[in-house]
């Protein structure tokens, strides 16, 4: 029961101060404008705020899309707006070498395929599968094997990567995308997740390389 009453606690917490904000920039905005959708993350609740989307610097709130998903910069990770922000957006690091490009290119254009397990596509694919295939893509023969990749090309920091370059993941090496930019990379990650953009840090770094 103790563990309940925490719990709903935290979600009042929750819309009390969701409510507290949207009522402030409904103070600040202007009085005529069309309203936003205001949610409370990890609840049903919802209401709408007229003015809110014209409140000065109101996309600067940290994490103001969680709160109002009308402001979000960012596409969402599903094939069609993942293919598009890669058009539109521009590249965080230098640009990246006509070889990792076309790499670049190539694992965008799966971004979807289904994974399965020792596939090596070109309508599904396994993590280094999927590395491998992009990269024959570009005229250029890898290692098979996500620990066969981590090892055999040229050491990269992380601070450093370019579109392109192979990162490795876990302890083991056991797990390999490609960076596209941005701090993102494209990888397939498991059995019924598909070909996806996701962050770069969203599992634990083992090292990067570049071919």
């Amino acid at each position: 029961m103790a563990q309940h009453r925490r719990q709903n606690v935290k979600t009042v917490r929750r819309i009390a101060g969701t409510t507290a904000i949207a009522a402030v920039a409904t103070l600040a905005g202007p009085a005529a404008a069309n309203a936003a959708e205001v949610v409370v993350p990890n609840t049903n609740y919802s209401f709408n705020v007229q003015g809110l989307e014209n409140v000065p610097n109101i996309k600067q709130v940290p994490n103001i899309d969680k709160y109002v998903p009308s402001l979000s910069n960012q596409g969402s990770a599903s094939t069609t707006a993942a293919k598009a922000n890669y058009s539109a957006s521009a590249p965080a690091k230098p640009a990246a070498s006509s070889t990792g490009q076309k790499v670049v290119d190539a694992v965008y254009s799966k971004i979807g395929a289904p994974y399965a397990w020792g596939a090596t596509g070109p309508s599904s694919f396994d993590c280094s599968g999927l590395t491998s295939w992009a990269y024959a893509q570009a005229g250029k023969q890898i290692p098979r094997t996500s620990q066969a990749q981590a090892s055999g090309g040229t050491p990269v920091a992380i601070s450093d990567l370019q579109p392109g370059d192979i990162v490795a993941y876990y302890g083991g090496a056991s797990h390999v995308g490609i960076y596209v930019g941005n701090g993102k990379i494209v990888d397939a990650l498991n059995s019924g997740t598909p070909v996806s953009e996701r962050p770069l840090n969203y599992m634990p770094i083992h090292s990067a390389v570049r071919f």
